[in-house]
């Protein structure tokens, strides 16, 4: 479990930022599962999920700067989590996949072209033996706004985008399991963002940050 406990240049959970989010947490006779629970809920509602901003500079995804915004994209606040899971002594990492989201997306579709988002973060951590999934992008403000219940996380059972909203409409689909990371796979996301949307991140452009 060494590699998803160890700090890096992407998840400097040492950093005062982080340090200051993880306060809370420590010395509170918690159980693992009962501290994952907790930050995970402080992941997802204390950061607004925003999908209309995406980098490609490596400065943003460190954690410490990531933790001092008030907003983020999936992989984002992934990266917060694992970050604070680590630094409380619990084993996480990254996992990316390619999801179709299918409710409120006209925006990114006029954009990309297209619904089929990727690379989505989530986080996956080990608690009891086994490697849990955790996926802390959408605020509970949001999921109301789309009619879709909170994903929830008990720390026994992996927690995963839903299939349909509460209204029974698809929601979103799951294409593509890209595997795990115990670190930003900076170069894999780079690669997959180019190849997916090729007219969007042209290589030959100076600009790190996208707002759509």
């Amino acid at each position: 479990m060494e590699q998803y406990l160890k700090e890096t240049a992407y998840l400097n959970y040492s950093a005062k930022e982080i340090q200051d989010l993880i306060e809370p947490f420590k010395n509170k006779g918690l159980t693992p599962v009962e501290i994952a629970k907790q930050v995970y809920l402080l992941v997802r509602d204390g950061y607004r999920y925003d999908p209309y901003t995406i980098s490609i500079d490596k400065n943003h995804y460190i954690v410490s700067n990531l933790a001092v915004k008030t907003k983020g994209h999936c992989i984002d606040k992934a990266i917060i989590l694992i970050a604070a899971l680590r630094g409380l002594g619990i084993p996480a990492r990254l996992r990316l996949a390619k999801v179709t989201n299918h409710i409120a997306v006209e925006r990114l579709t006029e954009r990309f072209g297209t619904n089929v988002l990727t690379p989505h973060g989530m986080a996956e951590v080990y608690l009891n033996g086994k490697w849990v999934k955790a996926t802390p992008a959408f605020n509970k403000e949001l999921c109301i706004l789309c009619k879709v219940a909170p994903l929830e996380f008990d720390g026994e059972t992996d927690s995963m985008f839903q299939e349909y909203n509460q209204e029974g409409a698809a929601f979103m689909e799951y294409l593509e399991d890209y595997g795990t990371f115990d670190d930003v796979p900076l170069n894999f996301m780079l690669e997959n963002i180019r190849e997916h949307y090729p007219t969007v991140f042209a290589v030959d452009t100076d600009k790190t940050t996208f707002k759509f």
